[in-house]
């Protein structure tokens, strides 16, 4: 079978001139893909669509409270799309518990409770540690309050008195 391309549409310039129409975008980065598909599986999210959005969703709030070089090798270590939205959010003014950084994505997400915000927290960020290593994971969990390790997949372990 055959399949006929149209001609790029022609955008006129001024003066006459003929343009041809700019590219289309390429198709989205593989390793987003792959980073969504892992959510999506580990939230067991109906849709793509439902788990691109938790992943944004949570990426950015992580990105506002994960500073210096942990959060520029965070942003490395990210597929490009996931870089620039943890990289484009303001640094937070204050440190928040877990149970309020999880209550900040609840007021992100539309119907949200804090179970439910707990959950989609905890789909996106379990699948960053065989993504971006432990060691990274690590010095992120040493930056922000206790609590957060869990969120991440973790044992919460505390020194012995």
């Amino acid at each position: 079978m055959t399949t006929l391309t149209p001609p790029k549409p022609a955008i006129p310039q001024p003066g006459g001139d003929v343009t041809p129409a700019p590219e289309p975008r390429p198709a989205q980065d593989p390793a987003w893909r792959e980073l969504v598909d892992a959510v999506r599986e580990a939230g067991q999210y109906p849709t793509r669509s439902e788990a691109e959005s938790v992943t944004r969703v949570v990426l950015s709030a992580l990105g506002g409270h994960v500073v210096g070089d942990e959060r520029v090798d965070l942003a490395r270590a990210l597929p490009e799309e996931a870089a620039r939205v943890v990289a484009s959010q303001i640094p937070a003014t204050r440190s928040l518990t877990a149970a309020e950084f999880v209550d900040s994505v609840a007021a992100r997400i539309e119907g949200a409770t804090p179970a439910t915000a707990r959950w989609d927290v905890s789909s996106v960020l379990s699948v960053l540690p065989p993504l971006v290593g432990d060691e990274l994971v690590t010095r992120i969990l040493d930056q922000l309050p206790p609590g957060y390790a869990l969120l991440f997949g973790r044992a919460e372990l505390t020194p012995a008195a």
